[in-house]
């Protein structure tokens, strides 16, 4: 590419739209041309607006430091500036909702990190490695909002990276039933240890809607494309229980399965290290060359250790052994913020822009 496509950030000041800052700093397709956050922190640079509310350890990149924030409620004149939008924002799920879809409607592309469009069954939730086919139903969706370039794709929750990617490299010995127990960051809340002094030497057995989203949005990533809309699958059953522990970044999952066709250990690991999907046979500049890795030290993977495989955009497993209860059980985990926020959401962006979907205005 000789030119960068126009980025713009709508919730850009937040812990999410922080991670987006970062990651599109020296990205070779992308370049973030604008920022739009809530009234507040319009007329700001983006450097006074996250002043003393920067959470990442590495410093505020130089070319953003200087955009002037403006007023994310005024849809035309940002979206004018842009040829398209990352959109993270912190409102009430039908503002969310009117938001994007204004944003669409005037031809800008949006991928989302919010969670109001992701039932929505014309709008796709991808993981590019797993279902990058759902972003045909885009056309549909343009068809009811109008537009001939705008559209709007999501990405899951978190939660469901750290064990949908080993247990999708096995879907052909059909997975009946799915025990997962996820033990996630706070960063997945939007906060540091800064923030949120109680989760220090403390963890909270309960995370408001998430034991609801892990178990049903895997069904809908591995669901079908039936007349113009998402119909999720049926199988397998998953349920969840999903805590809250002391660790920034990070969710880790212990995961129980029952096949319909149980394979041996060799044939999991074997699926495991060989699993590519869409983003890797196309090189996309986030995609991991290895998308699941497995260790096989007992001890592995651990969150401090191992959440930054593949620069945070890889899953990590673990631990598989047979079980007396179910066929196997084992340990996954990925980086919540970066595989499983906003470097997903950049890598969904890659695939749209490699399959033609996004394209300077």
């Amino acid at each position: 590419m000789t030119e960068k496509l126009k980025v713009g950030i709508v919730g850009g000041t937040g812990m999410v739209g922080q991670r987006f800052v970062q990651l599109l700093d020296q990205h070779p397709w992308f370049k973030v041309t604008a920022i739009a956050a809530s009234a507040s922190s319009a007329g700001k640079t983006y450097e006074e607006s996250v002043q003393n509310r920067w959470k990442l350890s590495s410093p505020i990149p130089e070319a953003v430091k200087t955009i002037v924030v403006q007023d994310a409620s005024k849809v035309e004149e940002f979206s004018a500036q842009v040829d398209f939008i990352f959109c993270a924002v912190d409102m009430k799920k039908d503002e969310i909702k009117a938001l994007e879809e204004a944003y669409a409607k005037t031809g800008t592309p949006v991928v989302s990190n919010n969670s109001a469009h992701r039932w929505t069954p014309d709008i796709p939730m991808v993981i590019p490695e797993i279902n990058p086919g759902h972003i045909e139903v885009i056309a549909a969706q343009r068809k009811r909002l109008g537009t001939s370039t705008g559209f709007i794709a999501v990405k899951p929750n978190c939660s469901i990276q750290s064990y949908v990617p080993a247990l999708h490299a096995l879907l052909d010995y059909k997975p009946t039933k799915v025990v997962a127990s996820t033990y996630q960051a706070i960063s997945g809340a939007g906060k540091n240890f800064t923030d949120w002094p109680e989760m220090l030497d403390n963890v909270i057995p309960y995370i408001g809607g998430e034991e609801e989203k892990s178990e049903q949005e895997p069904l809908r990533i591995w669901g079908s494309l039936v007349n113009n809309e998402i119909i999720k699958a049926s199988a397998p059953l998953i349920t969840t229980q999903c805590i809250r522990v002391p660790v920034l970044d990070g969710h880790l999952a212990t995961v129980f399965v029952e096949f319909e066709n149980k394979p041996s250990k060799e044939e999991i690991l074997d699926r495991w290290l060989n699993f590519k999907g869409r983003p890797q046979e196309l090189g996309l500049p986030s995609a991991p060359k290895q998308f699941i890795t497995y260790f096989e030290e007992e001890n592995r993977p651990q969150t401090k250790l191992d959440r930054d495989i593949e620069r945070g955009m890889g899953v990590s497993a673990g631990r598989l052994r047979e079980d007396s209860l179910y066929d196997f059980k084992f340990v996954g985990l990925s980086h919540n913020t970066l595989r499983g926020a906003a470097g997903g959401a950049v890598l969904i962006a890659e695939l749209l822009k490699a399959e033609g979907y996004i394209q300077a205005k």
